[in-house]
């Protein structure tokens, strides 16, 4: 009677404990390929092969992109040094590549930190189109940059260089919306089967580790 007694009393005390354990999140989660994310077949060359690199595929038009941006913003400060984030905006029609344009304007300029989420807000808040060129210098300017400085960049061969390599890396990974994000040119990963913005950074904590296990880098 004593013993059964003890090892009643030994299981109230543990299952508690377990149950914690269960709840707090630190089983692994194994995610399926076709299930939450999509492989890329031809896998796409990435730019630097020591690191793992992460594409985001977005349009400043997008406000799913737009929602995303916060999330998005505190997940890249917990990647390690080992990893590149890299931004590819869409561009399936002129307007678009215009707004690509603007995108590696900003980084050519520098001032792609203040410009990103002006874009953004531009289009997904103040409701403009940007759907010229001189839309889009009026958003540099009023944040600092010379129209001088805009206008050579924004024509610059770089720029338009930078807009046609990210045109056809979306093309070679079959982006077919935004946002979606491409981990080391292998996998592609969208809300619709990740099953929402939050899980897509989770697929891709999953696939980043991934690609660590196999030494790579």
């Amino acid at each position: 009677m004593a013993k059964r007694f003890f090892v009643t009393l030994l299981l109230m005390l543990t299952l508690p404990f377990a149950a914690c354990a269960a709840d707090s999140g630190t089983q692994a989660v194994n995610y399926v390929e076709g299930e939450h994310y999509d492989l890329v077949s031809p896998a796409i060359r990435t730019a630097d092969p020591n690191k793992v690199e992460v594409v985001e595929f977005f349009w400043y038009g997008c406000i799913h992109c737009y929602n995303l941006e916060p999330s998005l913003k505190a997940w890249k400060k917990t990647l390690g040094n080992d990893v590149d984030f890299v931004g590819s905006p869409a561009a399936w029609n002129v307007g678009m590549e215009l707004h690509s344009k603007a995108y590696y304007t900003a980084e050519v300029l520098g001032v792609l930190d203040t410009l990103h989420p002006a874009l953004f807000q531009a289009m997904n808040v103040d409701r403009k189109r940007l759907s010229s060129t001189k839309e889009i210098a009026e958003i540099f300017t009023d944040h600092g940059v010379s129209s001088a400085d805009f206008s050579k960049a924004f024509n610059s061969f770089g720029v338009g260089s930078q807009v046609r390599q990210a045109s056809a890396r979306a093309r070679a990974a079959r982006i077919t919306g935004t946002p979606e994000l491409m981990v080391n040119g292998k996998y592609r990963i969208s809300s619709r089967k990740a099953g929402s913005q939050a899980n897509m950074l989770k697929v891709a904590d999953y696939l980043i580790e991934k690609e660590r296990a196999k030494g790579a880098p």
